[in-house]
């Protein structure tokens, strides 16, 4: 255990950051499932609108910094291309 209390500071630093990050990723992951689901069961306009919603919350983690922006982009551009490939 940390005995300095600039290094107690950042334990709970670290942990504050890290429940947060988690729950962003957590959000991200969800929303990305919705849009799997909804291509799946062959429902484009319910993709079209999970698709919408996934890229927003794949933006605002990767603008908070849990993700790399071409990690976000990355994520984005295979969703997009797996909604517009759905006949």
């Amino acid at each position: 255990m940390a005995n300095i209390k600039s290094a107690k500071k950042r334990i709970l630093v670290t942990k504050t950051k890290t429940e947060r990050n988690k729950a962003i990723k957590s959000g991200v992951k969800t929303a990305m499932k919705k849009v799997t689901a909804a291509i799946e069961a062959g429902d484009k306009a319910a993709a079209t609108v999970a698709l919408q919603a996934a890229t927003s919350e794949i933006d605002i983690a990767a603008k908070r910094g849990v993700y790399h922006k071409n990690n976000a982009a990355r994520k984005v551009s295979r969703l997009a291309a797996a909604v517009s490939k759905m006949a």
